[in-house]
Parts: C-alpha cells; sequence; structure tokens
C-alpha cells in the first residue's frame, strides 16, 4: 500500500508540474498577445510624443526621467486616456519656455547639440536682420489684433480648435522629425514649400535614400495626399485622442503659413486653372460657368474641344460664379479660391511665422533660418512667370464696380487678416 500511495503521489506530483508549466506557457502568450494589442493602441501615439525633434526656434527638451511615462504601465491606462495625453498639455514638461539641463562639463561649447540632431544643427555667425524680426512681429500682432477686434466678422471666426469639423484641418502638414506645421495656401508658392516639407520629413526615398533635393520632386509627387501627414489623417492613427494630440503639436511646434493680395490670388488661380487646358477643372467648374454665364447651355464635352473652339470662362464669369449663392450651396469652394481664413483657421491657430509671397525670398530665408533647416534644404527659386498686383486694374477692367465691391466684401477678411492694403485703384473708379 504504501508502495501504490507512493506512485499516486509522484504521479499527482508530475500531473501539478505539467499543468504549472502549460499554464506558464499560455500566461506568456496572453501577456505577448496583450503587449501586441496595448502597442498598436497607444504605442504609435507613444513615441509620436516623445521622438525628439529640432524645431527652432521653439526646442522642445526631453523629459527628465521623473517626469517620463512609464511604458511598463498596464493596459488599464486605456481606460483613461484622456488623462494620459492632457498631462502633456501641462506646463513643466518639456515646454520650449522650460529651461534646459544645465551641462556642467563643457557648457560653452554648443549647449543646444544635445537637443537637436547633428545634421541639422547650424551655427548661424550673424544675427537675424532686425527688419526682420520687426517684420514678423508686426504680422502677428496685427493678426492678434484683428481676431479680437468685434469689427471684423466672418463665419467660424469665434469658434474654438475643437469646434473646427476635422476635414478643414487637410490643409495643416506635419513634420515630426523637426517639429514644423505648415498651412498650405495654394497660389502662394504652396508647391515648393510642399517640396520643402517632404524633403525634411523624408517621405520620399530614392533608391532607399531619401530625397533631399527639392527641385528633384516631381510635380505629380508634390501633390500627392500620400506624400504628407495631414492634421485630417490623425482621426484614422490616433482615434479619439487625436483632437488632443494636435493640441499638443500645435502647442510645441513652429507653425506657419504664406500669404498673398487676395485679389491677384484669385487672378493667379484663374490663369492657371481657365485659360490653360486642364480636363478636371473644365468639367467641374467652367462647364458650369458657361452655362449659367456665358449663354452656353451645352458646353463641348472635353477642354480640348473647348479649347480648340476658343471656347473657355472669362475672368468676369469666374468672379460671377464666385459671387452666386447658388455656389457654395452646391459644394464648398475650390480650395484654389477659398479663403486664408477657411483653409487655415488664423484666429484659431496662433502661428509663429506668416510669410508674404510680395517677400516671399527674404521670408523664406528668414523661415529655414529659424527652423535650423537651412543647412539642409533651400527653398527653390522659381523662374515662372508670377501675375503681378499691377495687373488688378488690368484684369479687373471687365468686372462692373459694383461687383468688384462685392468681390472685396468676400475676401476682405484675408486682407484685412494680413495686412493687405485695400485696392483702393480697383474698388474706387
Amino acid at each position: 500500500h504504501e508502495l501504490t500511495l507512493q506512485k499516486l503521489q509522484a504521479t499527482i506530483a508530475m500531473g501539478t508540474s505539467r499543468m504549472f508549466r502549460v499554464f506558464v506557457v499560455l500566461g506568456t502568450a496572453f501577456m505577448i498577445l496583450l503587449i501586441i494589442i496595448y502597442w498598436d493602441d497607444v504605442g504609435a501615439s507613444h513615441l509620436y510624443l516623445h521622438n525628439p525633434v529640432s524645431p527652432g526656434p521653439k526646442i522642445p527638451h526631453p523629459l527628465p526621467a521623473r517626469q517620463r511615462p512609464q511604458t511598463s504601465r498596464t493596459p488599464s491606462f486605456l481606460s483613461d486616456i484622456d488623462a494620459f495625453v492632457n498631462q502633456f498639455l501641462e506646463p513643466g514638461t518639456g515646454e520650449p519656455t522650460d529651461p534646459a539641463p544645465v551641462d556642467t562639463s563643457n557648457q560653452s561649447e554648443k549647449a543646444e547639440e544635445r537637443y537637436i540632431p547633428r545634421r541639422e544643427w547650424k551655427i548661424h555667425l550673424t544675427p537675424v536682420a532686425a527688419e526682420l524680426l520687426e517684420r514678423q512681429e508686426q504680422r502677428r500682432q496685427l493678426l492678434q489684433e484683428m481676431c479680437a477686434n468685434d469689427s471684423l466678422l466672418f463665419p467660424g471666426k469665434n469658434r474654438s480648435f475643437d469646434d473646427i469639423p476635422n476635414k478643414e484641418l487637410d490643409h495643416l502638414i506635419v513634420d515630426d522629425r523637426h517639429g514644423i506645421i505648415y498651412c498650405y495656401v495654394p497660389k502662394v508658392a504652396c508647391s515648393n514649400w510642399k517640396r520643402i516639407m517632404i524633403v525634411l520629413s523624408e517621405s520620399l526615398l530614392t533608391d532607399g535614400v531619401p530625397q533631399r533635393d527639392p527641385q528633384a520632386i516631381p510635380r505629380d509627387l508634390v501633390h500627392n495626399s500620400s506624400m504628407h501627414f495631414t492634421f485630417n489623417k490623425f482621426w484614422k492613427r490616433y482615434g479619439k485622442f487625436a483632437r488632443h494630440l494636435m493640441k499638443v503639436k500645435l502647442k510645441k511646434y513652429t507653425k506657419f503659413l504664406f500669404v498673398r493680395d487676395p485679389f491677384v490670388r484669385l487672378i493667379s488661380a484663374y490663369r492657371n486653372k481657365f485659360e490653360i487646358p486642364n480636363e478636371d477643372f473644365y468639367r467641374r467648374f467652367a462647364q458650369v460657368m458657361l452655362r449659367r454665364y456665358a449663354n452656353q447651355p451645352t458646353p463641348p464635352a472635353s477642354v480640348s474641344e473647348a479649347f480648340g473652339m476658343g471656347i473657355h470662362p472669362s475672368f468676369s464669369h469666374f468672379i460671377q460664379y464666385l459671387l452666386d449663392p447658388k455656389t457654395e450651396k452646391e459644394m464648398p469652394f475650390n480650395e484654389h479660391w477659398r479663403q486664408v481664413y477657411r483653409l487655415c483657421h488664423p484666429c484659431q491657430i496662433q502661428y509663429d511665422f506668416i510669410g508674404h509671397l510680395e517677400t516671399a525670398e527674404e521670408d523664406a530665408e528668414h523661415l529655414l533660418r529659424l527652423l535650423r533647416v537651412d543647412n539642409v534644404v533651400e527653398f527653390p527659386t522659381s523662374s515662372r512667370n508670377l501675375t503681378a498686383s499691377s495687373w488688378e486694374s488690368d484684369w479687373f477692367s471687365t468686372v462692373p464696380v459694383e461687383v468688384r465691391k462685392e468681390l472685396y466684401k468676400l475676401y476682405e477678411p484675408d486682407f484685412r487678416l494680413f495686412g493687405h492694403h485695400r485696392p483702393d485703384s480697383v474698388l474706387d473708379e
């Protein structure tokens, strides 16, 4: 009996040990699966928040070790993701205004090199010209004053950033490598600035090597949405806390846009889209203008046929289209003539740099230097014929004065927000 009892105990012990090993294996597999699910949900955004960037002039410093969130937290924190993200909106967590840790070993030598990748860092031997700094200060100050001025009213002016629909944030391009947000405005050198953003974000590879020459980027890729990470893509990647991440980046990154005289921008858009054969714009817009305003009930089916017959909408037809209430009822303005305040939301986003096409070369050099990337990329110089502001009177000569004044009301917010002079010669004839 004792022998039988010993065998029974050995069998039980062996079974217990085997069961224990099975539980260990299953538990390990479960933990690995849990980690994978957890990483898919929040891991990317966790890294997204903490990757060091070199956004100059704002330089976000790495969080001190005691402030860094622990990656070993259990998945229970997913139930409180809002609190997790909101902690990065609180002061004292690596804000650009926070003092940098003191490097006692060699404080006088390249102190900022600890926070900016070596190849993106450059010593600037001469200070930025005082008039350029003053120009930016005046533009930012004017924008703030106009946004606070009750005499200037326009749709969406007083809404919060949270109230802006996600689809209206598709012009905000983000470069996380350098901490930059660019709001592109069509017909304001946006092709070249998009090229700059592609180079900086290294989103285009040639034989496995990032493209470094902006001018070598084909035009069809420049405007390819897959080349740019924009705010309206945050929802797909980050889900319910996308808006929080937008706020983090808007707070920490350097934000810029370029603008130009609104009337001149309209002339440029008309020349580019309706004086040059463009099948897409002909079918979507030109045919509508021809039917409504040019006494063409059955316009040619294709742009090649129309141009072969010498048919295209005039500039006056284009202005009628912009002022026609039917236009906005059918669809929002196309981005090429949509107002800048609707594209870039300047009263909800505090831009750090406001460039003007009229001072494009100086502004581009100044901006790239402030971003500390002027040793990485140069702004491409354009040899294309640019629409001159001196042409306004000629272009509007076929447009009745009362119609011109209605058009000014439509674009008045852009004129006043960005300091463009009222076109008296066009409006007061």
